[in-house]
């Protein structure tokens, strides 16, 4: 049995990014991607996202640098026909912003690229918000926040937002994970 993808070591970190053969043949391969020696250069950016950057003097007050994020030039170049005028910004099925297999990159909308981002409640989870002794739940509609309810517990809250997203946005909703 075939090796099924294959690992690049990241500069900046203990890690490594996961290709699938045809993007790996791509960055070992491509005369444009071995003039910058990507394959040897990439890096971990804060955003957790795998990314080639190079600064070259033009001249003693001019520099010219070029960034490379690797998800966005592998989708870019094999996934064309996927990207639409809405679903224009790449994505991770998985979530693992190192697996840059191309099976695992997508073209999504800003809107659900903003539904899969991180939460920054204090609570953990997205959509839950903490009043005095209880948890509000809400939700965005159409760039506006819908009360969903005041419960006892974040959990409840919580609860009451992932059934609000389902119902809303079915598959590509926003949902806190509720052990």
């Amino acid at each position: 049995m075939g090796i099924n993808y294959h690992q690049v070591k990241i500069k900046n970190a203990d890690d490594f990014v996961i290709l699938d053969d045809q993007g790996y043949q791509y960055i070992m391969k491509d005369e444009y991607i071995i003039s910058l020696d990507l394959a040897h250069n990439l890096r971990v950016h804060s955003s957790g996202c795998i990314f080639f950057q190079k600064t070259i003097k033009l001249s003693p007050s001019n520099y010219k640098t070029t960034t490379i994020y690797l998800h966005k030039i592998l989708a870019e170049t094999f996934k064309l026909n996927d990207k639409t005028k809405i679903n224009n910004l790449v994505g991770f099925v998985n979530g693992n912003k190192l697996d840059c297999r191309l099976n695992n990159l997508i073209f999504r909308s800003r809107a659900v690229a903003s539904r899969n981002r991180k939460t920054s409640s204090n609570t953990g989870f997205t959509g839950v918000y903490k009043e005095h002794n209880k948890f509000r739940s809400v939700i965005s509609i159409g760039g506006k926040s819908k009360h969903l309810g005041m419960f006892k517990t974040a959990k409840e809250a919580a609860k009451a937002f992932n059934e609000m997203s389902k119902k809303l946005y079915g598959d590509e909703g926003k949902q806190n994970i509720l052990d």
